[in-house]
């Protein structure tokens, strides 16, 4: 039977579905001020308030739709639970909620599953792989949990029933591509750390190929697309910024927190280094922050084109906002490493936003950077990253990009080699530390990841002492690979 209530509710669900958020929002809380007492309404708040990034808001939301009863309380506890981790970096309360929802739920397999997430990013890998076979006794059909049990196992030879076990995977006619997808890239890993090759090699392939099937709404690389848009990004930023005037009341001071930003291609050191110069007491590890591209797909579009029309003042508002979002994510922290490798591409905006900023740039001998993309299962709407033609041609654009910001503000951008580290890790750090204006600490001879969480692809490599065995790794696909060196090779 329709109500006021009921139809006012119908009707935010439309704003949300509309992609209309902030009038969803103001909807909600119009019904719920009227109405405190419908908790469901409270969930689909914190939802939305999730998806517009005001995560302290959405908290509140979730604890008020507990209070309230809402049905399946074990799904809030989730949802707290995956933003005390993902987007707070609190851990140990994401690890709290998710024991609530799992005490309220024990067979809740998404719960286990961001558990054993969670442990995996906090190098407690005995512990990930408990709760990973927890979930396949639950579901054997869990084919992400068990791909990601594999990546925790080690394998020795091709004989390993681990690959076996993936291999069987694959063929049920349950496992569709976007399973697929994640057994072959375990796949292709388990091969590759048995020497296997040409048979790593050819998983890899078929994980990609599957990776794509299994979205095909994403994007596809559009090469032209995207030279046009390095071209933007160049023209946009012609010359070096002039230095800002005095800021405006209420901006960030030298006492805010100060950003240290790490770029680079995805898989080219960028985990390392954030590691190695959070082991200083004056660094706080930020990890992949969402702030810059939220911005620029947010006020600042459409960007670059948008810059063109940007006052300082708004620039200087922009950098405050920014600094209080780390103050708030990181309390007390004086210096704090933004680990984004793709934010190469905002490079121009980030030194209008703060004329003084420090830039580690990261890098890698290319044909290693190249295949380590391709054997990493990232986000489709990486489009690149699904084919080596395609990654090659996104790296030729990345050093062309990277040579105009050189020239621009090559003393403000280090250069810092993984092969370099790896080789001779001394020196390295020394001018790591140096160019951040920090002073040596012999603790940054190492990585920090055994006290705290990583949550990239490298999670397990930056909590091993530092080695060589990645450096050179294309030597084992060279014939795979060849057609490939031969493009990168030409000016």
């Amino acid at each position: 039977m329709s109500s006021p209530e009921t139809d006012a509710l119908r009707a935010a669900a439309l704003l949300a579905r509309d992609g209309r958020l902030e009038e969803a929002i103001a909807a909600y809380r119009g019904v719920l001020a009227r109405s405190p007492g419908l908790a469901d309404a409270w969930y689909d708040l914190g939802l939305l308030e999730r998806r517009v990034g005001r995560f302290e808001a959405a908290l509140e939301a979730y604890a008020e739709a507990l209070r309230r009863g809402v049905s399946r309380p074990e799904e809030v506890h989730l949802n707290r639970g995956v933003i005390y981790a993902d987007w707070l970096h609190q851990q140990a309360l994401a690890e709290r909620e998710l024991e609530r929802a799992l005490a309220l739920n024990p067979r809740f397999i998404p719960a286990l599953q961001n558990l054993a997430n969670l442990q995996e990013d906090l190098g407690r890998r005995e512990a990930a792989l408990a709760t990973y076979g927890r979930i396949l006794e639950l579901d054997p059909h869990s084919f992400e949990s068990l791909a990601r049990y594999a990546g925790l196992t080690r394998t020795v030879s091709a004989g390993d029933p681990i690959i076996g076990r993936l291999r069987a995977a694959i063929a049920l006619p349950a496992a569709d591509a976007a399973a697929r997808a994640s057994l072959g890239f375990a796949l292709g890993a388990a091969l590759d750390s048995c020497g296997e090759y040409a048979q790593a090699f050819a998983a890899y392939v078929r994980a990609n190929r599957d990776s794509r099937a299994s979205a095909p709404a994403a994007p596809r690389y559009d090469r032209r697309a995207h030279e046009r848009y390095v071209d933007e990004l160049i023209r946009a930023f012609p010359q070096r910024a002039a230095p800002a005037g005095a800021a405006p009341a209420g901006a960030a001071t030298a006492a805010a927190p100060q950003p240290i930003f790490i770029v680079g291609m995805f898989r080219s050191g960028s985990t390392l280094a954030e590691q190695l110069l959070a082991r200083h007491p004056a660094v706080r590890a930020g990890g992949e922050l969402d702030l810059l591209p939220r911005m620029v797909h947010g006020e600042l579009a459409p960007f670059p084109a948008s810059l063109a029309s940007v006052s300082v003042e708004r620039l200087q508002q922009l950098a405050g906002r920014y600094r209080e979002r780390l103050a708030v994510l990181f309390p007390g922290a004086r210096q704090i490493t933004d680990k984004r490798p793709d934010n190469f591409l905002l490079l121009g905006l980030i030194w209008q936003l703060f004329p003084g900023a420090r830039v580690v740039h990261t890098t890698r001998e290319p044909l290693d950077n190249c295949l380590s993309i391709f054997f990493l299962h990232l986000d489709q709407r990486l489009g690149y990253a699904l084919d080596l033609e395609d990654i090659g041609h996104y790296y030729r654009q990345y050093r062309r990009l990277m040579a105009h910001w050189r020239a621009l503000y090559g003393d403000q951008l280090l250069d810092f080699n993984y092969d370099s580290l790896v080789s001779d890790t001394r020196p390295a750090v020394e001018r790591l530390l140096a160019f951040c204006g920090l002073d040596w600490q012999e603790e940054c001879l190492a990585p920090a990841a055994a006290g705290g969480a990583v949550k990239t692809a490298s999670v397990w490599q930056v909590r091993e002492p530092i080695h060589r065995r990645s450096s050179g790794r294309a030597r084992h696909y060279a014939r795979e690979l060849a057609p490939l060196a031969a493009y990168l090779a030409q000016p």
